[in-house]
């Protein structure tokens, strides 16, 4: 059994089962499609069935897996067209959410964003291997660069919808890291994100946002993962 680290007392057991099983299908160790087995899930992570339960009941809330009758969960499947889509809507609600940062953010706003890019530019993107390997510490401080971004958005339900998105988008780039590694500057472009921020030029930053979750999708589309799907 994996041993899973001491809880927070302010933590239930059903938010860590929960938040240890979105971070196995975001990172794909529990692959798109597989069928997910409590039993197996309680024995490995030492978490109780009632816990595993609501974490699966709540994953499926937010469209990560699937509960079919009488044969349990599944992680939801990935396609092309499905990406295609999510690209689509998560463009207009980062825009949304970033325009609406631009114009609300104050000093602190723009402090969270310089060291959430700052931590996001000193750390490698993947980890070197055969294949090389998304780096979870990239991963986590690439989240954290986006939300910052949209932090200071007025609207907390556009920012939940926002993290919804976030999470499932993230399903399909550790699909795909290994794409086009040498031919994107995806620092730079975050850089040009975070200075259109500070220069409050909606604008120019919701373009920015745009064309860099498009590049991200049609790099994503070309992964062999898709091509059948």
């Amino acid at each position: 059994m994996e041993k899973r680290p001491q809880l927070d007392q302010s933590v239930t057991q059903t938010d860590a089962a929960y938040s240890a099983l979105l971070d196995e299908i975001l990172s794909c160790k529990l692959a798109p499609g597989s069928k997910i087995t409590i039993s197996d899930i309680t024995q490995r992570l030492g978490f109780s069935v009632g816990a595993v339960r609501e974490a699966l009941a709540r994953l499926s809330a937010e469209r990560l897996t699937v509960a079919t009758a009488q044969k349990g969960y599944s992680v939801a499947e990935v396609s092309s067209s499905e990406l295609e889509d999510l690209t689509r809507t998560r463009i207009q609600i980062e825009q949304f959410c970033l325009r609406s940062a631009i114009e609300n953010g104050d000093v602190e706003w723009e402090a969270a964003i310089v060291a959430a890019f700052h931590r996001l530019h000193r750390i490698d993107l993947v980890i070197p291997g055969d294949p090389p390997r998304l780096s979870h510490e990239w991963a986590a401080a690439h989240s954290t660069f986006h939300a910052a971004l949209t932090g200071g958005c007025s609207s907390p339900w556009m920012l939940a919808l926002r993290a919804m998105l976030y999470a499932q988008s993230e399903r399909y780039r550790h699909l795909s890291v290994t794409l086009a590694l040498e031919t994107r500057d995806v620092d730079s472009e975050h850089k040009d994100l975070l200075d259109a921020c500070l220069a409050r030029d909606a604008d120019l930053a919701c373009e920015r946002m745009g064309k860099h979750l498009t590049l991200t999708s049609e790099i994503i589309l070309t992964s062999p993962v898709l091509a059948t799907k």
